[in-house]
């Protein structure tokens, strides 16, 4: 899990964000897609950097151009998600 939480504004035709880390590394990530799971939603971010990483926070719209990134905290809450947003990709192939 990464060890970030940001605030970020939302303009309608972005779907590229940057996350900035504790340790001061940002990384620019484009949107793959929001989902929910659970009655809860999360979203999914891909970087820019040509590595398959793909990184999976708890979602929070906080206004229509604001939204908050959370850290999911328990790892059998997170391997759900993930097996979650593992079967919306296998059913989008």
């Amino acid at each position: 899990m990464a060890e970030n939480k940001t605030n970020t504004p939302i303009e309608e035709d972005v779907d590229v964000i940057t996350l900035e880390f504790e340790d001061g590394v940002e990384i620019e990530c484009e949107v793959m897609g929001i989902f929910e799971y659970d009655g809860n939603e999360y979203i999914a971010l891909i970087p820019l950097d040509d590595s398959d990483d793909v990184y999976i926070y708890g979602y929070k719209e906080l206004s229509d151009e604001e939204f908050e990134l959370v850290d999911i905290e328990s790892d059998e809450l997170f391997a759900k998600v993930v097996e979650e947003f593992d079967a919306i990709m296998a059913s989008e192939e």
